[in-house]
């Protein structure tokens, strides 16, 4: 482990078996926006609420353009079986890949596992694996735009990260940030490289200056 990835790296390729086949991660994301959510055991009872709760938001994700990939350190096998779990608890079953990672590989190679964590999942519990619990969002570009690591006490809160695709979706596209608690519709700012005498033209409408810094525009439109 070179050490846990930073907002704006690369996010590392990396062939996988998963629930749906093999993949190689870079082609099987394309041009499309990705989330990878990682997990440190199956049966394990948070993680069995997050993946239900992801699946039902199937529709949500592909709206937006975004392919979803699930990772966790037992064999794809064990997916399968947790799978019907999941879809008799949840009311869903998993409807994206999920990778098998039993060698580590993956979580090494994303810094979530030290190199010396050794080649297997045999024997290992979930407490062992407790910093298998990221978040990527990862960009067309196969970049990293948002990174978030959760303890395995906490469940992950799925809206808030539809949110903030939302937020780096439109700031890919404009020159504008999102202020804190934004959601879809809301004022945005326009960023301070934007100077007053270009923000005229982008903005002939005006803006809105509480200080010169910040400054609010309506949400561009799509």
């Amino acid at each position: 482990m070179s050490g846990p990835l930073a907002i704006g790296t690369n996010a590392p390729d990396f062939d996988a078996v998963t629930t749906q086949g093999p993949i190689r991660f870079h082609d099987w994301l394309g041009d499309s926006w990705g989330v990878l959510f990682s997990h440190p055991k199956d049966f394990t009872p948070v993680c069995t609420t997050e993946l239900g709760a992801v699946a039902k938001l199937k529709d949500e994700f592909e709206k937006r353009n975004v392919k979803v990939l699930g990772l966790s350190v037992d064999p794809v096998d064990r997916h399968a079986a947790w799978s019907k779990d999941i879809a008799e608890t949840q009311g869903a079953e998993p409807n994206f890949p999920m990778i098998g990672d039993p060698d580590l590989s993956v979580s090494k190679l994303y810094g979530m596992l030290p190199a010396d964590a050794g080649e297997t999942c045999e024997g290992r519990t979930a407490a062992d694996n407790a910093t298998v619990r990221n978040v990527y969002v990862i960009g067309p570009d196969k970049k990293v735009k948002l990174l978030l690591s959760y303890p395995m006490t906490a469940g992950r809160n799925f809206q808030e990260i539809l949110r903030v695709i939302d937020s780096l979706q439109l700031t890919a596209k404009h020159r504008v940030a999102t202020p804190a608690d934004w959601t879809q519709g809301d004022e945005v700012i326009i960023v301070t490289a934007v100077s007053d005498d270009e923000a005229k033209t982008l903005y002939p409408n005006g803006w809105r200056a509480e200080k010169p810094y910040l400054r609010y525009v309506p949400q561009p439109k799509a």
